[in-house]
């Protein structure tokens, strides 16, 4: 036999799953109970598919902003390491002080930039918070108000 002229078996449903096109009134209340529980459990997996896939895209935001930011950090400091002597050295020399005081007015400075750099990054973090799946969270809610008979307290 030629594999183009092969034709694989019909399918046939498993003995006991109940057939989904027939009409609810042909089936039986086993039927029914089992087709309810089925959709449950689908409708339970895709929920929880649904809260990693929202967590993961929010530590992946989260993961990427700190990359750069660490990346941001590196680079200003070797920048800052080569002018932090040049500032001092002009200033103390602009002014005729001793190469203490441009350094000494210099990390002043420094403190006040990182005061700054350490209030926005504070900022930035509180603004996305915690790697929660509000969204999973609320249609869970929402599934577990419609399944549950008489709950009408959420």
């Amino acid at each position: 036999m030629a594999p183009e002229d092969y034709q694989p078996p019909p399918y046939q449903r498993p003995p006991g799953r109940p057939d989904p096109d027939r009409p609810a009134s042909d089936k039986t209340v086993g039927e029914m109970v089992f087709e309810v529980s089925e959709r449950t459990s689908n409708l339970i997996r895709e929920e929880i598919e649904l809260a990693k896939t929202e967590v993961s895209e929010k530590v992946t935001t989260l993961a990427r902003g700190s990359a750069v930011g660490i990346a941001a950090g590196v680079f200003a400091f070797l920048a800052l390491i080569l002018l932090m002597h040049a500032f001092a050295l002009g200033v103390a020399s602009l002014f005729g002080w001793g190469a203490w005081a441009g350094y000494l007015l210099e990390g002043v400075i420094f403190i006040a930039i990182a005061g700054g750099a350490g209030y926005f990054a504070y900022n930035s973090f509180e603004k996305t918070g915690a790697p929660i799946p509000t969204e999973a969270i609320e249609e869970a809610k929402q599934t577990k108000a419609l399944l549950t008979p008489g709950d009408d307290a959420s």
